[in-house]
């Protein structure tokens, strides 16, 4: 699954004192290493990610990612992922739509809403089919997910298990998701690669976090207790929602994300 809220892109509801930022992001994907003997030669992509709205209006976010799998031999691969959602500030409705597509085959859509009430979420998927069902409350939204992130980083804390749904993978699955945060890196350091993020005034005043999130699928079962990760996502995370210095880990391969383009986009105040 290649995603959005897999990479920790969905921004947050910024903490008190910070502004949060509606912004527009694009990355440079490039293969990093490969393991287990894979055939991958060399990887080209791009993810364009556009974040809008408010506390009061709830928060939109429209992600593409595009990528190119050479694996020798003539042999390529084209994947072209699209995914749109609507999150309100309180974490209690999630809109999402998923479009996926691999070289000329058929799309595979996924579309629904969940609805958090009281101590459980009612899941509602228009496709792949009609169907009803509910999850635990525990279970978080990609935008809150982020929103515990900041605040966990803000806290100190090295680690934050959540239960993750964000309706990937034909809409049904929750993530067990582990996230391990660094030590906070203060706005004006640019780092070893600096990139537009970096070197945008508006963002030298922010501090960031290196962060790690593995994915588990919550229904798998490990015999040795042991259970890997179905991906990894590993950013910088500024604390009004940004990410930067992407790595995503699909286990037999990896790639980086170097973002290219960075755009802030004007903000609507709160009514």
């Amino acid at each position: 699954m290649i995603g959005a809220a897999g990479l920790g892109m969905t921004p947050a509801v910024a903490g008190p004192g910070v502004a949060f930022l509606p912004h527009q992001a694009l990355y440079d994907l490039s293969l990093m290493k490969t393991r287990n003997n894979a055939s991958v030669n060399t990887v080209r992509g791009r993810i364009l990610y556009n974040f809008s709205g408010s506390a009061c209006e709830g928060y939109t976010s429209d992600f593409r990612q595009v990528s190119e799998i050479e694996s020798g031999e003539g042999k390529n691969t084209l994947s072209d992922l699209r995914s749109s959602s609507w999150e309100d500030a309180a974490g209690k409705t999630y809109r999402f739509k998923i479009d996926t597509k691999m070289n000329d085959s058929d799309s595979s859509d996924v579309d629904g809403v969940a609805e958090r009430t009281g101590d459980s979420i009612t899941v509602k998927l228009k496709q792949p089919v009609q169907k009803t069902f509910t999850l635990d409350g525990k279970t978080v939204f990609p935008t809150e997910q982020i929103e515990r992130i900041i605040a966990a980083a803000r806290e100190g804390k090295s680690l934050l298990e959540l239960q993750v749904y964000d309706g990937s993978d034909g809409g049904e699955k929750v993530y067990n998701t582990l996230t391990v945060i660094g030590q906070p890196i203060p706005g004006d350091r640019a780092g070893a690669t600096p990139d537009p993020a970096t070197s945008d005034e508006s963002m030298k005043s922010l501090t960031r976090w290196p962060v790690t999130v593995s994915y588990y699928d919550r229904s798998a079962k490990s015999d040795t207790g042991e259970q890997t990760p179905v991906y990894a996502m590993s950013f910088e995370l500024y604390e009004n929602g940004v990410s930067r210095s992407l790595v995503l880990d699909y286990n037999d391969f990896v790639l980086a994300g170097a973002m290219g383009k960075f755009d802030v986009k004007a903000a609507k105040p709160c009514k």
